[in-house]
């Protein structure tokens, strides 16, 4: 083996070394990464999702339904009412980024909580608000 092999094997074994490493450590931060989860009903859960989408620290946000008395209702159940579900927004989201205090204050500057069973032009208990 010359000298041109010998440099280029140490210059791959460095590089993988180097690169194995960080892996290691990106991987270490991403399972230390305490996630909170905050549920929100505040009217058509497609309209509450992007405020909170555009906050540093929300990492997603899941439409679905909460309260109510059938278990996995579909659109079309909740939409006619009836199921007592209200359309909401699961919002995952980095505590070291965002507090739960600026969810809330997201929330509140979305909806109007003067409205019982409607938001804006949603009308219907699946509209309501929630916490």
């Amino acid at each position: 083996m010359g000298w041109r092999s010998v440099r280029f094997v140490a210059l791959l074994v460095a590089a993988l070394t180097v690169v194995a490493g960080g892996a290691a450590r990106s991987g270490a931060g991403k399972e230390s990464k305490k996630l909170e989860v905050a549920t929100f009903a505040g009217g058509c859960f497609w309209c509450m999702e992007p405020p909170f989408d555009k906050l540093d620290g929300v990492v997603s946000t899941t439409s679905g339904y909460t309260g109510g008395q059938k278990k996995n209702p579909t659109y079309e159940e909740v939409s006619r009412g009836g199921t007592g579900h209200a359309e909401s927004v699961q919002v995952r989201y980095d505590p070291a980024k965002v507090s739960y205090e600026k969810l809330l204050e997201t929330f509140w500057h979305n909806i109007d909580p003067t409205t019982p069973n409607r938001q804006f032009c949603d009308r219907g208990t699946q509209y309501r608000s929630a916490i």
